[in-house]
């Protein structure tokens, strides 16, 4: 259907979306062709799971969402479920595609009101309301709607996007509703892979309405989800006939008085990847916890912050930042790090101290930040990288000219003239202080 993107699902932008919709409506010479579509489609998913669900309530919009849900609602009605259309109130359908949909339901008999007051009643509630046609906060009618269904206690299944989520970044500028699952129309969404958004639209399923390729000519993604098997394509299997010196070595720096843990973490991390041989710089009281946790590093105590030239030349990468500090031994270790030519990673402190100087740190460097770094690192707040992460990774990465992992849920990856990718891996159980780095390194 889409071209080879080598690895990874392809996730689109709204934009994008809206193009194949119109070429695909062209073909099929019936723009409502893909209304009906989507409306079987999601009656189909309905049934797979929520089979039981005999009171359905469908919360329809004005527009063509609200009409893929009448859609729907005119297959629950047709099966003898007991369906009522909750119409956003003083919003009747507006365009001919959305009014046509309702007009088929209302022609079964079926019913439409203007209040959700017994939304708790039903046994599932189904979000039409906006889709992919609202990137602001909701108004007040819409959000007290939405705030009513959040509140019903019962579950909800999204069509294509869950109301009051901005499809493209993720973010959630007010009120929005909250799916247990959501049904993607045609293509998956880029803005439902990260952020915020993962929290509103449940498990996700793409339905692809029976788009051909020819659909798709002149499009091409946002972005990649990259699932955790993916990753096997750089982590290969050794060879059998191996040994420690082929196999990389990794010098970790950080960890200034009272933050051993992190660096400890790092270095842990590094062997745990595959590292062959990893060197620890870190302040000498830590050396002991260092070698009685992982005695297969090579710990170094330094406390004039001064990096030899042999462990520089040694190593592959260097891996620097937590627990460094931001005083005179962290700043001396980050400059000779900087200085140097080799491949660096540059995590917590290091992406600090970054931030207060203008330097480059070369097309080899990769930048880890969370989103308060990232807002250091671009001069602006925590809620702005969040409000779009896709592009504060990307400017990160033209800005530092290297790849960035921009962390959080749903990790972004960029690098400057690539398309940035997404990680659908990891667990709210990383959400603890130096977990970032063990998971990055």
């Amino acid at each position: 259907m889409q071209d080879d993107y080598a690895l990874g699902d392809p996730l689109f932008a709204v934009d994008a979306l809206r193009r194949i919709e119109t070429q695909a409506a062209l073909r099929l010479g019936d723009a409502a062709e893909l209304m009906r579509r989507a409306g079987q489609s999601a009656w189909q998913v309905l049934l797979a799971h929520w089979p039981q669900a005999r009171r359905i309530v469908v919360v329809c919009g004005p527009g063509n969402n609200g009409g893929d849900g009448y859609e729907l609602a005119c297959h629950a009605h047709e099966s003898g479920r007991d369906v009522t259309v909750v119409r956003l109130p003083a919003h009747a359908p507006h365009g001919r595609l959305a009014i046509d949909a309702a007009g088929r339901y209302t022609g079964t008999g079926g019913r439409v009101v203007d209040s959700g007051e017994r939304l708790s009643e039903a046994d599932l509630i189904v979000d039409a309301m906006f889709g992919i046609g609202l990137s602001r906060a909701p108004e007040a009618d819409a959000a007290g709607l939405i705030d009513a269904i959040n509140a019903a206690g019962v579950p909800v299944l999204a069509l294509d996007v869950p109301s009051g989520v901005d499809a493209d970044s993720g973010a959630v500028p007010g009120a929005a509703v909250r799916a247990e699952r959501t049904v993607e129309f045609i293509v998956a969404k880029a803005g439902l892979a990260t952020g915020r958004a993962l929290d509103h639209a449940g498990i996700c399923k793409v339905a692809g309405l029976g788009l051909i390729a020819d659909d798709f000519a002149g499009t091409s993604p946002r972005s990649t989800r990259l699932q955790a098997a993916d990753l096997m394509r750089w982590l290969q299997p050794r060879r059998r006939d191996t040994h420690k010196g082929g196999n990389g070595r990794v010098l970790c720096i950080g960890g200034d008085h009272g933050h051993g843990g992190a660096i400890l973490l790092t270095a842990e991390a590094a062997l745990r990847c595959g590292a062959g041989l990893v060197d620890v710089v870190t302040r000498p009281t830590h050396v002991p916890a260092l070698l009685a946790r992982r005695p297969e590093a090579m710990v170094h105590g330094v406390d004039d912050a001064a990096l030899s030239d042999s462990l520089l030349d040694g190593c592959d990468v260097i891996a620097i930042g937590p627990g460094l500090g931001q005083e005179g031994w962290g700043r001396r270790l980050f400059e000779q790090a900087l200085c140097s030519d080799r491949p660096l990673v540059l995590d917590a402190d290091a992406l600090n101290l970054l931030a207060r100087k203008e330097a480059r740190p070369g097309a080899q460097a990769v930048l880890t930040p969370h989103p308060g770094e990232a807002a250091r690192l671009l001069g602006r707040t925590t809620q702005e990288v969040q409000a779009d992460r896709f592009r504060a990774a990307e400017e990160l990465a033209c800005r530092y000219g290297c790849v960035v992992v921009l962390k959080g849920a749903g990790t972004v990856i960029a690098a400057p003239g690539e398309r940035p990718r997404v990680l659908a891996a990891g667990n709210p159980g990383m959400a603890v202080g130096a977990w970032g780095t063990c998971c990055v390194a």
